[in-house]
């Protein structure tokens, strides 16, 4: 008996009164608003309007949830339509099976769906949400330990995860817990990207080719290590091949975006300069523009009002406006009387 190991749920719903409340499904829905929720900061950051990632999600996350379960259906069409098997559960997501290949790709077209209503460039949104997304992940695959599966070869590592339940052939036992190596993997994709994001300033889609780069390279060796039925090419897992495939489509994308454009977008929603909450979260997040760059706008801004300054002062005082010569002076008026007295005097001895 293992003296220290990762313990199963002993079931994986519990009731709220009639309601069931399964734990694969609660950690979807809490992986989807943390990714909303991280999208929206960023999204601000970069000068978008607030709501704008929760709108779009509207319509990308249907068709993830959609594009994640026809992969995993498709991938084990056995599971639902072999001899034995209810096809009807096919419509069961709330007992697992999302594939997270079909729903970043169906889910994508969602995104591009509401991003064309908003106005919005698409590779700027998937720059946004891409460390949300790997959080999300992180939490979904907590669903499933709570339906006991997605574990590797058997182990007797301290942290071996302890499989109970024999429903769907499983054998009761200690194996490695690949859902936890996939779920911290997730976390530092995540950090990973808001980093290499801050530090790059990538744009134009190119954190999310890094976010899926970088998944791809986990997703490879921790799907190696799984014992779950599933399909070989050439040895090798149907969902190691989509990795590798799918790594190699990232890099180049990586690679030709990076001659083609530089920076970022500079305008990353139609219409925000005028939504005075737009940019408001550049603070609270790591990839918002620096103070750095924040600096020569203001050191234009204080040397604008110094020249103006300069140039009030440079110019002369107005030169007040002469007396009028109507106007007497009175200190002066003793010495005219005194001249006029003079100049009668002077007269009146010539006439003499």
């Amino acid at each position: 008996m293992e003296l220290a190991y990762i313990p199963s749920p002993s079931r994986g719903v519990l009731y709220l009164g009639p309601i069931p409340l399964r734990g694969y499904a609660f950690c979807i829905i809490i992986g989807v608003f943390v990714a909303v929720w991280l999208g929206n900061k960023r999204w601000v950051a970069r000068g978008g309007r607030p709501g704008t990632v929760a709108d779009i999600a509207v319509w990308a996350v249907p068709f993830g949830l959609v594009g994640g379960r026809l992969y995993h259906v498709i991938t084990d069409y056995e599971l639902y339509f072999s001899p034995g098997r209810d096809w009807v559960d096919a419509f069961k997501v709330w007992e697992g099976g999302l594939g997270i290949w079909g729903a970043i790709a169906l889910g994508a077209v969602g995104a591009w769906i509401g991003a064309r209503r908003m106005g919005v460039a698409l590779p700027a949104y998937a720059d946004a949400v891409a460390p949300g997304i790997a959080f999300a992940q992180a939490i979904g695959r907590w669903g499933n330990w709570f339906n006991q599966e997605l574990y590797g070869h058997e182990t007797h590592l301290p942290w071996a995860l302890h499989i109970t339940s024999s429903e769907g052939g499983r054998v009761p036992g200690y194996y490695h817990p690949t859902f936890l190596y996939e779920s911290l993997w997730c976390v530092g994709v995540g950090f990973l990207v808001i980093w290499a994001d801050r530090r790059f300033k990538l744009g134009h889609g190119r954190a999310f080719a890094l976010y899926v780069a970088a998944y791809c390279t986990g997703r490879a060796w921790i799907e190696y290590m799984r014992v779950d039925d599933a399909h070989h090419i050439l040895g090798l897992r149907l969902n190691v091949w989509t990795a590798v495939v799918v790594f190699l489509l990232a890099v180049a994308y990586l690679v030709f975006s990076a001659r083609r454009l530089s920076g970022r977008e500079a305008v990353v929603e139609q219409g925000a300069a005028d939504d005075p909450d737009a940019g408001e979260a550049k603070a609270d997040t790591g990839d918002a523009e620096s103070e750095a760059e924040a600096k020569p706008e203001t050191k234009d801004a204080k040397v604008d009002v110094t020249k103006a300054d300069k140039a009030e002062k440079a110019e002369p005082d107005p030169e007040p406006e002469p007396e009028s010569k109507t106007e007497a002076d009175p200190d002066s008026a003793p010495e005219a009387e005194a001249k006029a007295g003079v100049k009668d005097t002077a007269d009146s001895g010539k006439k003499g």
